[in-house]
């Protein structure tokens, strides 16, 4: 049984991202049972408090990762990419695409009345979103769904794990959008007297 364990964590400290239950079931030769056993030891030594370590359940694939807490330590060590800022026009965006995947462009645009070509392009950059086939109608329009990296960001093991959102929520979504259309209109309209005067 440690020797399971024991090639479970490197296995998944070697490879660096995550790896699938499945994966690491036929690495190991073993079945349901036992992998759930060696994961529940695994997870209970990494939630210990003076383990630096933490394992992220990430939909059905499982990943080594820094604890948070030493994250002002690592920062020190090693030159940290800048997190991405995630505007309220992305946030709502990725919000839709998580509710809602696999989503149309044109569905986004729908719900939030404005255009998203801006921001789904900034999720896609982020690796937040991703392309997930075409959907079977005149066009064949991109379906887009969230990835892992989102549910690393976000703190999940899936989006079955999101909050529920309520109608007021829809309803603010909906508000921000219009005042959003309105804002650039202003805009528009503005730009258009001064190339008139």
């Amino acid at each position: 049984m440690k020797n399971k364990l024991a090639a479970i964590e490197g296995i998944l400290f070697s490879m660096g991202t995550s790896v699938t239950r499945q994966q690491l079931m036929e690495a190991l030769e073993i079945d349901d049972e036992q992998f759930d056993e060696l994961i529940k030891l695994l997870q209970t030594e990494y939630d210990k408090e003076e383990r630096g370590i933490r394992l992220l359940e990430l939909d059905d694939a499982y990943q080594l990762c820094t604890k948070t807490e030493y994250y002002g330590s690592l920062i020190r060590i090693v030159n940290h990419p800048k997190k991405p800022r995630l505007t309220d026009v992305m946030l709502e965006t990725l919000s839709i695409i998580a509710y809602k995947q696999p989503v149309t462009k044109q569905e986004i645009e729908a719900i939030r009345g404005v255009k998203c070509d801006h921001p789904i392009n900034k999720l896609l950059e982020y690796r937040l979103i991703k392309e997930a086939g075409r959907l079977d109608a005149i066009g064949r329009p991109i379906l887009f769904r969230t990835t892992e990296e989102f549910l690393r960001c976000f703190g999940v093991k899936s989006t079955d794990d999101l909050p529920v959102v309520g109608e007021e929520q829809v309803e603010d979504f909906k508000i921000q959008a219009q005042e959003e259309v309105k804002y650039t209109l202003d805009e528009t309209n503005l730009e258009e007297e001064m190339e008139e005067m």
